[in-house]
């Protein structure tokens, strides 16, 4: 048979290849074992010793002997002094054996005892000891050892004392090597198969928040009922800012603990208004660096977290959330939670991370409904919780803008970006609808970009952009509103809506200032507020230019009809935190009505003055400007009294010098005003 290309061989062919094969094997190892055997001077020496290799091999075997004898001899605590400077100098702190040493080493677990171990502080906390431990026993697998791992198959600590410092700096006291740059990877400690801790202690101290926590720690193997329970327990108490603080962390006995089975803990944390409560797992047992765990946060307002966390949160109403959080490595994840903020719902997702030197915070937040009260306490007010929901005020009685210092301090310790979108909105005043927030912070630096308020109509959108660099922030914002309807502004009277129309505006201010309300009192800038054009009543329309007979007339009567607005413009320059007015105008078809006067946004107050033209001949018109005057919050609409009393002055006078009907000639208004050019005063308004 002739073999083609691409035929399989048969089993007999194979066969007989792998047999030549292992023949041609077996020929060399027989060749070289008889060149070994007959050649080799090392094979020689051994099978027939002569007396330089008897004793050669004699001086080996006793040395091994005698060095096998020393080591069962010798007492470790020779060695106490050397491995305790060699330790000091490693660490840059204290470190004394002051007890026993005893060190087992002929066992394929090698083990040694140490008794009344001290660790000192570092350099700048050296007057507290980091560590007192009074009996640490410790065994690892010697096999391990081979292989360049660490797996220690027991360790016990008895009444180990262990002191956290963290001062105003950051500076860590447990931390070994400062030098050494914090990843924020978290420990990895090699595999402990069995822990036992017996009246363990762990006391912290971390000045930068206030806190001090004075905790117990467990781990026990209970062999019977009596013994109590098995496993992992931290429980402690404290003070953060001197309010009570707790913390209780739970988990499984530390026996036969394996790198591919997760361990299950619980966390309970309480303290400065919050509380948080994780259960989950460490996936990779002694990397602690990696776990999952399902978490709920509540409490009276979500920037206290700042003392529990270190991560910067705006302040809110009380809030519940509960969601999934992992660890992986320097990234935490807080995804798919879902709660309650106030009497909105909030869902989302949040990223911590550790970017260089500096964390980073990513969050994408969204609310199904949201009640604008909340928002208002996200954004400096106060919020007060009441049996019908969150009730925001700015905490000043009579004052609008809110005066809730911003934490800037916090600001500078993290970078991150924030989106907010609430799809719809409760009844509110300003009939908002829709709700969009972005936020990117970096160095100290926030920018707001959008600020949008979707209304029922029109819409307000801005950016804005705070320097927390300085104990001061200084902080600029430019505001646009567009389509917004005055009817919503200026309530209805008598069932019918006082004024209609659109109103324009911009609010463009920079200035310093802890808070909203700061910033306004210390801003400059400009305010304008336009009206293309609208409807009027016509009874206020006529009272605009004291027009006393066509105004009350109408008023009096219940008349519905409208007088056209041709305009209407408030331009307003801002400094040093008071508006004054460059243009002050309302044109309707029937008057011309111009002011001046300022608003002090710190006092929040305003003082505003208007003069009325008729552009009709009108009887009974009283020449007096009206007033505007009093807090934003409830302002107070007058007459001029003083131009009253004059204009009532010179009546009498003509009355008495003339006649009693020349002296109506005073109330009369020929009505001589021309329409105001509203083109150029919107144009110079925007």
């Amino acid at each position: 048979m002739i073999d083609r290309p691409g035929d399989k061989p048969d089993a007999q062919t194979l066969r007989s290849a792998a047999t030549s094969v292992w023949r041609a094997v077996k020929a060399r190892a027989a060749s070289l074992k008889t060149h070994v055997v007959t050649q080799d001077p090392v094979w020689q020496a051994v099978r027939r010793p002569g007396k330089p290799e008897i004793i050669a091999a004699s001086i080996t075997l006793g040395l091994i002997a005698c060095f096998l004898v020393f080591l069962m001899l010798f007492d470790w605590n020779w060695l106490r002094g050397p491995i305790s400077r060699a330790a000091s100098a490693s660490t840059g702190r204290e470190v004394v054996l002051n007890g026993d040493l005893d060190v087992r080493l002929f066992s394929w677990t090698p083990s040694a005892t140490v008794r009344r171990l001290s660790i000192g502080g570092p350099a700048w906390a050296s007057d507290r000891k980091t560590a007192d431990v009074e009996q640490l026993d410790v065994s690892v697998r010697l096999r391990r050892l081979f292989l360049g791992q660490v797996e220690v198959t027991s360790l016990v600590m008895t009444r180990p004392a262990v002191h956290l410092i963290v001062d105003g700096k950051g500076r860590r006291s447990w931390d070994l090597y400062p030098d050494r740059p914090d990843d924020g990877r978290g420990a990895k400690l090699p595999v402990i198969q069995r822990l036992v801790i017996n009246d363990g202690r762990l006391t912290l101290d971390e000045q930068r928040r206030g806190m001090k926590l004075d905790a117990v720690i467990t781990a026990r193997e209970a062999r019977a009922p009596e013994d109590g329970e098995s496993g992992f327990l931290l429980d402690g108490k404290g003070t953060m800012n001197g309010a009570p603080l707790t913390l209780r962390v739970t988990g499984g006995p530390f026996i036969n603990i394996r790198r591919d089975r997760p361990y299950a803990f619980t966390a309970d944390l309480a303290g400065a208004g919050s509380r948080l409560r994780a259960k989950g797992a460490v996936t990779r047992p002694f990397d602690l660096g990696r776990f999952n765990a399902v978490l709920e946060l509540e409490g009276q307002d979500l920037a206290d977290i700042y003392l529990l966390t270190g991560i910067t949160t705006p302040n809110t109403p009380p809030y519940r959330l509960r969601g999934d959080l992992s660890r992986d490595g320097a990234l935490f994840r807080f995804a798919d939670f879902s709660g309650r903020v106030g009497s909105s719902d909030l869902s989302g997702s949040l990223e911590v991370n550790k970017v260089g030197e500096r964390r980073r915070v990513d969050a994408k937040l969204t609310s199904r409904t949201l009640d604008i009260d909340d928002l208002a306490a996200v954004l400096g007010a106060r919020p007060r919780v009441t049996s019908e929901g969150t009730v925001a005020t700015s905490g000043a009685p009579g004052k609008l803008l809110p005066d809730a210092p911003l934490q800037t301090e916090r600001l500078r310790t993290m970078d991150g970006t924030l989106s907010y979108r609430a799809a719809t909105v409760r009844a509110n005043a300003f009939d908002i609808r829709q709700v969009s927030l972005g936020a990117d912070l970096k160095d100290g630096i926030l920018k707001l970009d959008p600020v949008a308020f979707t209304f029922n109509r029109g819409e307000l959108n801005g950016t804005a952009r705070i320097d927390a660099r300085k104990a001061t922030p200084h902080s600029a914002i430019d505001f646009r509103l567009s389509g917004y309807p005055l009817e919503s502004i200026i309530l209805a009277r008598g069932g019918a809506p006082t004024v209609t129309g659109r109103a324009l505006g911009r609010a463009k201010l920079e200035g310093p200032g802890a808070s909203i309300h700061d910033l306004a009192a210390n801003s400059k800038g400009s305010i304008s507020l336009v009206v293309p054009q609208g409807r009027m009543r016509s009874a206020f329309a006529e009272l605009l230019g004291i027009n006393v007979g066509a105004g009350l007339g109408k008023l009096l009567s219940g008349d519905q009809s409208t007088s056209g607005i041709r305009c209407a413009v408030a331009d307003f320059k801002v400094a040093n935190g008071v508006a004054s007015s460059r243009t002050l105008v309302i044109d309707t078809d029937v008057v011309l009505a111009q002011g001046s006067g300022t608003i002090d946004l710190g006092t929040e107050t305003m003082n505003l003055r208007i003069d009325g033209e008729t552009k009709k001949p009108r009887l009974l018109r009283v020449w007096a400007p009206i007033t505007i005057t009093g807090p934003l919050a409830s302002p107070r609409l007058g007459v001029d009294a003083s131009a009253v009393a004059t204009q009532g002055g010179l009546v009498g006078a003509l009355a008495t010098l003339v006649n009693p009907v020349a002296a109506l000639l005073g109330f009369i208004d020929p009505g001589l005003a021309e329409d105001a050019d509203c083109g150029a005063l919107i144009a110079g308004a925007r």
